[in-house]
């Protein structure tokens, strides 16, 4: 009996210590990062706008070649002739294949309504190549819009500059509104007779602006003489990012 009752305490003791490891390694961590990971009680909400100004470096342009005839076939073959010419003179501007992308291809039937049958019936078909391409180097632009028109393009849906980069300028923007967040924290919390902790949370929502067209010419003849270029001035974009920071008060 008392050979059994030493075995008992013994067990007991091991698993007393296998609780005491297990508390002191396990348990108490767990504790402390749950702890950790609750909201403090006493908080301070700080909302700041930050904003950085760049310039463009990148231009996007839209065209099309339209062809109009009465056999699919030979309009089809008069209009890949043109594009060709076009995909060719563009490329020549030292514009990489993967900037180039056409982006439609539409065949339509044209119908015209008869009086006297009230039907409509097909006097011929249109046939629109598009394609957009993106000028990295800004100086190329100008040359590329007075070489489209002479090449059968009639219809230039405009220039579009935009960023080839953009989420450096929302870097600088987000730092910029941190540094704001930061020192309207430290001034409300100095007001309040408070001491400022650790960042709780931070939520983000930022404004690039989308591109920004500077030129247009549109027709839809055949024929079209080569439009007068502008001055290519991409100006500057205002690149906003605001914040919504918790400060935790000690």
């Amino acid at each position: 009996m008392d050979k059994a009752k030493l075995w008992f305490w013994i067990l007991l003791d091991v698993l007393i210590g296998f609780a005491a490891i297990n508390l002191f390694f396990f348990v108490m961590p767990a504790l402390g990062s749950f702890r950790d990971s609750l909201t403090p009680v006493r908080t301070i909400t700080i909302s700041a706008q930050g904003m950085t100004t760049a310039t463009p470096d990148m231009a996007e342009i839209s065209f099309s070649v339209l062809t109009q005839g009465q056999n699919p076939q030979v309009l089809a073959d008069n209009n890949n002739s043109k594009m060709n010419a076009v995909l060719q003179f563009v490329s020549s501007q030292n514009i990489a294949s993967s900037d180039i992308a056409t982006t439609g291809y539409n065949l339509q039937p044209n119908y015209q309504w008869d009086r006297n049958t009230q039907r409509n019936f097909i006097t011929g078909y249109t046939l629109t190549q598009t394609v957009e391409v993106k000028i990295r180097d800004l100086n190329k632009v100008a040359d590329v819009l007075s070489g489209l028109a002479p090449l059968g393009v009639n219809q230039i849906g405009g220039v579009n500059f935009t960023f080839q980069d953009p989420n450096k300028f929302v870097a600088l923007a987000r730092a910029d509104a941190l540094t704001k967040a930061k020192k309207q924290a430290d001034e409300m919390s100095a007001q309040a007779g408070v001491s400022l902790g650790e960042i709780v949370t931070v939520n983000e929502s930022h404004y690039l602006p989308g591109p920004q067209p500077i030129y247009a010419s549109a027709g839809v003849a055949n024929e079209m003489s080569a439009p007068v270029v502008p001055n290519i001035a991409p100006g500057t974009q205002d690149v906003t990012d605001s914040v919504t920071v918790i400060y935790a008060l000690k």
